[in-house]
């Protein structure tokens, strides 16, 4: 098979023009392309599709997608790069239907920008189905020609490095316990030579004194572990590494706090930060990116039992301050405490976390962005620009006093682990509360709640759970190898 651009012309009426790959088989077939699509109807509008079959011995198959505008860039109203969303949403819809003809081996037309096409292939492609006994069939996209081939190969481990995390969070949650997540990673590192990975048990996690995480995990019959990825690709392993640190809450009920059953199967993926941290790095490693960096995923459940959290008790967080548990539904910030102050054992560069923290996220933006909130300018500076590459967009939410007063104003406790006036401005309440065990100068809190999973929203993804921002974080990693260097 293989899939073919086309742009649309600048003119309503005018002739659609091919790319220089479509341009060139049109010639092999003597202009046959053309004519059919002349021929067929109206011109080729962005992210439809027109299949052709028996115009060449070596392609039975053809399908020509339409790429929008030629010179379509950055949209400053949208925050993203046009040209290249075009790109991956036409790509992964013509591998698509390839792969219902049960075509093995498609070829991708690079469409003048050969990454943008590898993500929307690979990403496009990608379907959760280990469970099922019929599967669909599995389809390999590959560059046609030979002109892009590192631009190809680079999209395609960053499309990689997103469906890894979509792998982990689609899982069910009696397959992706908290240890198997670690093994997972730890199997999927194990070929680089400059990574370390320390599986950490609750002994371990005991001696650290991380009380607001060991609260939390105490209510599951599944042990926690504190999962620490050292990628080491700086040219000096002393260089000041980048922090990541990941929410890692493999099944969420809400503990005594309990969630409506409705839904609640999607609470296997609570444990996307963690994935989409711990996928970054993977693919930091495969991208050989010149640059140190820290993994730190604490993994745990959070259930209902005779031995979880109850509302209104008090716990003590790593840093010695007391944080009274209104809601255990509240859990994520509260082992994200504990993280971030051990984060802080590693004079990091910056410490970038990543939760799905709060329902509040959702309610505020939806899945069109994940929202940041960081003391640091120079920190959201290098996330947004990189998901104007990535079109996974950010965007930056405020981290007022106004917020921190509704949590450190606290009948029992030095906080609260919810706000006092309950719903109101939840995310930002929340980030207040991390904020509490945060001293570095450049530090983000991703609330990735809303950007979870995928309906229909983003075109080349399919219906399931997102791995977002996964490439994003890659962006912004290669971003600040490149600063380093200079």
């Amino acid at each position: 098979g293989l899939v073919l651009g086309i742009y649309s012309s600048e003119k309503d009426e005018g002739a659609a023009q091919f790319t220089s790959a479509g341009d060139a088989f049109d010639r092999l077939v003597s202009g046959k392309l053309r004519e059919l699509l002349s021929v067929c109807g109206p011109p080729l509008k962005k992210g439809k599709t027109r299949m052709f079959h028996g115009l060449h011995q070596d392609f039975p198959s053809v399908v020509v997608v339409g790429l929008g505008k030629k010179n379509a860039g950055v949209n400053d109203q949208e925050n993203w790069n046009e040209g290249k969303e075009n790109i991956r949403a036409a790509v992964a819809v013509g591998c698509r239907q390839l792969q219902d003809l049960e075509i093995p081996c498609v070829e991708v037309d690079p469409c003048g920008d050969a990454q943008a096409a590898a993500e929307g292939a690979v990403l496009g492609l990608h379907e959760y189905n280990e469970l099922k006994q019929k599967k669909k069939p599995a389809v390999t996209p590959q560059l046609h020609g030979s002109a892009e081939c590192e631009a190809w190969q680079k999209g395609v481990i960053y499309a990689e490095g997103q469906n890894l995390a979509r792998y982990l969070m689609e899982a069910p949650a009696n397959y992706i316990t908290p240890i198997k997540f670690a093994e997972h990673i730890e199997q999927k590192l194990r070929s680089f030579s400059n990574v370390k990975v320390h599986i950490r048990p609750e002994s371990w996690i005991t001696t650290q004194q991380m009380g607001a995480f060991l609260s939390v995990a105490k209510g599951s019959a599944e042990p926690p572990v504190f999962l620490e990825i050292h990628y080491l690709g700086g040219a000096n392993t002393n260089d000041s590494p980048l922090v990541f640190v990941g929410k890692g809450v493999t099944f969420d009920s809400g503990g005594i706090s309990l969630k409506p059953s409705s839904g609640m199967d999607a609470m296997r993926a609570d444990m996307g930060g963690a994935a989409t941290i711990c996928s970054t790095i993977v693919t930091a490693a495969a991208l050989n990116l010149p640059l140190n960096i820290i993994g730190l995923a604490p993994l745990c459940e959070n259930m209902p039992s005779g031995k979880a959290n109850k509302p209104g008790d008090v716990v003590r967080a790593k840093n010695g301050k007391t944080i009274q548990v209104d809601n255990t539904d509240a859990e994520g910030r509260l082992l994200l405490a504990d993280a971030l102050c051990y984060a802080h054992n590693f004079n990091a560069r910056a410490i970038v976390n990543a939760a799905t923290l709060t329902g509040a996220m959702d309610v505020a933006l939806g899945s069109a962005a994940t929202g940041v909130f960081t003391n640091s300018s120079w920190l959201w500076h290098h996330l947004y620009e990189a998901s104007i590459l990535t079109g996974d967009r950010v965007w930056r939410m405020p981290l007022f006093e106004h917020y921190t007063k509704q949590v450190t104003d606290c009948p029992l406790a030095d906080l609260s682990n919810i706000g006092k006036y309950s719903r109101a401005g939840g995310a930002c309440t929340a980030a207040a509360f991390l904020k509490e065990f945060v001293t570095a100068s450049h530090w983000a809190h991703l609330d990735i709640a809303g950007v979870m999973s995928n309906k229909d929203e983003v075109p080349y993804l399919r219906k399931g759970m997102a791995g977002r921002p996964t490439r994003t974080l890659v962006e912004f990693a290669a971003r600040l190898s490149q600063d380093s260097h200079s």
